[in-house]
């Protein structure tokens, strides 16, 4: 895993979410440059599409849900690019696994003043859920809670 720089971390609180509020929908889009290691981090009440790159689907996506009075942090990464790209699904599974926690440390890091006004959501189950047309890839699994992930 990288090593998270919060220099490195720029965060955009988009139209009708502030750094505390709301709880949901609250959506979170984690996008990157290759070139450079920044971290882009947009928080919305809908994914930031129009910040990711379809053709790479390398973004990490996530929300709060609740579930029988509970809270818990959904996780979305596609393993698979589509049937046009040339891609190896363990490869991409493999780099997800490697680097999802530097994306869940940025999530974290970089919606700090949210976790600090809603203190139990820090112990909020983070539950990831790895997307793909191939039944070995996809799964939903538990990653522990934000307190994990925190700097």
């Amino acid at each position: 895993m990288t090593t998270f720089k919060p220099e490195k971390l720029s965060v955009e609180y988009m139209h009708g979410v502030t750094s505390t509020e709301p709880v949901i929908p609250r959506r979170y889009t984690l996008t990157h440059s290759d070139e450079t290691g920044n971290l882009f981090l947009n928080i919305g009440i809908r994914y930031a599409w129009e910040k990711t790159n379809p053709s790479m689907r390398d973004e990490v996506l996530g929300e709060w849900i609740t579930h029988e009075n509970l809270f818990y942090y959904f996780v979305y990464v596609y393993i698979d690019l589509g049937p046009s790209n040339n891609f190896v699904p363990s490869k991409r599974d493999e780099i997800f696994r490697r680097e999802l926690p530097l994306a869940l440390t940025a999530m974290r890091y970089g919606d700090r003043a949210f976790f600090n006004a809603h203190p139990p959501l820090k112990n909020a189950p983070v539950m990831v859920n790895f997307i793909s047309a191939y039944p070995e890839y996809t799964k939903q699994e538990n990653w522990g809670t934000f307190q994990k992930f925190s700097i």
